[in-house]
């Protein structure tokens, strides 16, 4: 089992930035891919960003590029997401998830560890 517990969420303006973190335990940190998903009411989960085992490659949906940089502390057993120039449509609950050995880094159904989530708010 791994747990994962998010923080840092909460309400900003749109232009303005807050970073995500997610604390892992419960099994070996750097033999999972981590990602961070969100989904805003009313609307699917949808993938936002992972990073590979050692932290040496990175994905990212077309809406978190070149705003949003995740990263990872396996010394630490911590994943973050930083999210800059946010927008309104950034507003959702946030979850960081592990997967072991994922066939499709974007894909929900390929993680197996899930936390319960952040709220990230953007206000117009």
């Amino acid at each position: 089992q791994v747990q994962l517990v998010e923080s840092g969420g909460g309400l900003v303006q749109a232009g303005g930035s807050l970073r995500l973190s997610c604390a892992a335990s419960g099994r070996t940190f750097s033999d999972y891919v981590m990602g961070w998903f969100r989904q805003a009411p009313g609307k699917e989960r949808e993938f936002v960003a992972t990073i590979t085992w050692s932290g040496g490659t990175t994905y990212y949906a077309d809406s978190a590029k070149g705003r949003f940089t995740i990263s990872r502390d396996n010394a630490k057993n911590t994943v973050s997401l930083q999210m800059n120039s946010l927008k309104p449509e950034d507003t959702g609950v946030y979850r960081c998830a592990a997967a072991r050995t994922p066939h499709s880094f974007r894909a929900s159904a390929e993680y197996d560890y899930w936390g319960q989530g952040t709220q990230v708010t953007v206000s117009s």
